[in-house]
This record gives C-alpha cells, structure tokens and sequence, in this order.
C-alpha cells in the first residue's frame, strides 16, 4: 500500500491543465482566467460625484455654517449618464445625481443633507435652472468626488491569468467591456457503475439489486469542483462489457469507475486496465477507500486518459474522489491547488482504530462557546451513505494511532467550507 499523500502524487503527475476556450461571462464562474485582463479605459472614466447633492467650489462654502449658512444660485442639474455643457462659476452650483460626471469648475459636492433642499424633483436628465440653495457645512476640496481612474486605471492588469474567477471578479471583468473571456475550460469526467447487482434509480429491484447511488454522488462532486459529468451507464461483470463502456468513455479528460477493484472473482477492472491501459498502483493505506486502482488508458487520438478506479462501497467511493478527483480536476482547470480548511475540534465520541491505516471519520463540527466540537455523524462503516450525508467534516486519525477517546482534540478537514 502506498500513502495518500503518495497516491495524489502519482495521480497529479498524469493530469495537466486543459486547454483554453472562449466562453460568455455569465458561464465561467469558478473558471481560471486563461490570459490576463488588462483595461483599455480608465474607471470611472470621468470624475463623478459619490452622492446626490450640490457640485460646487470649495472656496465658495467657505465659513458655511446651521447659523450663517452660504447662500449659491443653482444654474443646472445634472443626472448620472450625461454630461453638463456649461461650468460652475464663482457663487454658483449644479445640482447633481450620484455618477454623474463632474461638471467644469466644480472642485467638491455638498450632500443634500448639509443643504436646505426639502422636496425638490429628481432632474430628469439634464438643464439649467434657476434657483437659490443654501449650504450649512463648508465643503474640503475634492469632497465626495470618485476620481477618474480610482478603481481602474487605463493600462493596468486588472485580472490576472490564472484567477479562479469569483462573482466580484465577472463584475470587474463586466466593467471593462467583457461580454466574454478566456478560461481554461472544464474537464470532462466520464462516470462508469459496475456490477450485475447495480440498476439505475427509476427502475424496479430484482431480489439482491440495489440502485447506483455511486454515479450520482459523483457525478454532483464533479458538478461542485467545476467539471462536467457524463454517466456512461453501468457495465456488467465482463470483460467484454467493461472494455466496451470503457472505450466510450475515453473522450472525456478522465475516467472514473466504482466497483470491481477488489480482490474479488468478478472484480474486473482492474483486469481491463492491465489489458487496455497500465495500472500504476491500487491500494492506499486509508480507511474508508484501501482498493483504489489508477492508471491511464490510450485514447483514439492519441492522449492518455487517466483512470481512477473507486471503491465500490459509497462512502469509499465519495470520500476517494474527494481526495483525489478533486486536487485532479484542479490541476486541469489550472486552479492553484488547495486543500479543503482544517480545524482543530474536541471530539465527543470515541473512535476505534481497528488498523494501521488513516481513518477519515465523518463526523458534524459545531462550534460551541468558542471552540470547535465533533461528534461521529453515524456509523462509520463504509456503506452507510447516510452518515456522510448528515456530515461537514472528515476527522482525520493518522496511521498507527491510537484510538482517540471522548475529549481528545482531533483534527477535521471541513467538506462544507470552501
């Protein structure tokens, strides 16, 4: 047996990143930038007022107070998307709108609330009018002005290549005119059941069926790591059916089995690798999940598609994808490789060791008066999916330990933080 930090070694060294592609902004969240942005204009692209009220010379307000308040004759008003033709001369103001671009000779803008407006109408767009405002507080020079430039300078890599592109980064690359983006484009993960006692969800069991729950457990780890499943089906105990199934599946970017990679008569994965492709190991010295098989098939046109074999019991199978797919898929996407957040956590339940291999316990995390606490989300055995679902956390027990006991502190990594 090899070590988990082995295996993802080995499995790392056959993935490299995908090629890029050109895809509509709204699609590539989560989606590492394949080149840089860089911004052709500045934002904002003129001076504008940070709020509604009164654009003015400082100089003007000068000494402005709730008793002796300064007195200007409004000649305009101003709304955001339009530029005032005229200029703000020496005891004069514009009435203005937040955004709206800064009008010539206005040096700061009084708020509404440090003036005496009270009920006048929004401007429509924008004109000269005539009226007086009087203004209670002395404005600083460039006072609630968003300078040109201040967010986006003209020139400057925005976005660099190689972001994980997040909501806030769309709205940047939004504001530099991007209606769509280079990324590198996700994997393809082809998911392949086996076995003679599996069927799929929708169809009747036979006495000693069950339903494949594997693919679909899968399938949503690669939906939520950022790639794109494709369910190739169940194959039967042969070699023939396996091999079938499997040549299907080598267009994708990688292939992924569950079942068959045991010691069992009728395990025969592991056979069709041999056959087919190369086996580089299968087992890892971890509990759930020991009999993982990988390795890599040649596909039509030439590239080596690498194959991770699962265990065939689903928590086995779910908690060796998260282990290894996921970091996989990352290394495609070109997303920096990170692991899932520790905590340290006491733990309410005792947890057996019953060998010399790392335990990965499910178990739910709570904080309670301030520190963190775990407690076993069901039984541990690995096909009782049940208690995986009702986790957020995997304790992790290192090799030869020995059993932890009711108020140890234990290390968990967290499936629900991301």
């Amino acid at each position: 047996m090899i070590s988990v930090e082995e295996a993802r070694r080995r499995i790392l060294t056959y993935v490299s990143e995908l090629a890029p592609e050109r895809r509509p902004l709204l699609e590539v969240a989560g989606q590492t930038l394949a080149a840089s942005a860089v911004a052709s204009f500045n934002i904002p692209p003129l001076d504008n007022t940070a709020m509604d009220g009164y654009a003015v010379r400082a100089a003007d307000t000068a000494g402005a107070t709730e008793d002796t308040p300064v007195q200007l004759r409004v000649t305009g008003e101003l709304a955001a998307g339009y530029v005032y033709d005229g200029r703000v001369e020496p005891g004069c103001a514009v009435r203005i709108m937040t955004g709206a671009p800064m009008p010539a000779g206005a040096d700061a803008v009084v708020p509404f609330e440090e003036t005496d407006e009270t009920g006048r109408a929004a401007p429509s767009k924008v004109g000269h009018v005539e009226s007086l405002v009087r203004i209670f507080k002395a404005a600083g020079l460039g006072a609630n002005i968003r300078r040109a430039g201040e967010d986006v300078r003209a020139g400057a890599e925005i976005v660099p290549r190689g972001t994980v592109l997040r909501p806030a980064h769309l709205g940047v690359l939004a504001s530099l005119g991007m209606a769509q983006v280079p990324v590198i484009r996700r994997p393809v993960v082809a998911i392949l059941s086996t076995g003679d006692e599996i069927v799929p969800p929708g169809q009747p069991l036979q006495p000693g069926q069950i339903h494949d729950s594997n693919a679909y457990t899968v399938a949503a780890q690669v939906q939520r790591f950022g790639g794109i499943p494709r369910l190739l089906g169940i194959a039967r105990d042969t070699i023939e059916d396996m091999t079938a199934k499997v040549h299907e599946g080598l267009s994708a970017d990688m292939l992924v089995t569950s079942a068959g990679v045991s010691r069992g008569d009728f395990d025969v994965v592991k056979e069709v690798l041999r056959r087919e492709g190369e086996v580089d190991f299968w087992t890892v010295n971890m509990r759930p999940g020991k009999p993982l098989a990988f390795g890599a098939f040649r596909a039509p046109d030439g590239r080596q598609v690498p194959h991770l074999g699962l265990p065939g019991n689903p928590v086995s199978s779910a908690i060796t994808f998260e282990l290894f797919g996921r970091p996989a898929m990352q290394k495609m996407m070109g997303a920096p490789l990170i692991d899932r957040p520790v905590v340290r956590a006491i733990t309410r339940d005792r947890l057996r060791m019953t060998d010399s291999r790392r335990f990965f316990a499910r178990c739910t995390v709570t904080l309670e008066e301030g520190r963190y606490v775990a407690s076993l989300s069901g039984s541990q055995s690995s096909g009782v999916l049940t208690a995986l679902a009702r986790a957020n956390g995997l304790a992790v027990v290192s090799e030869g330990s020995p059993d932890v006991q009711p108020g140890d502190e234990i290390t968990v990594m967290m499936l629900d933080w991301e």
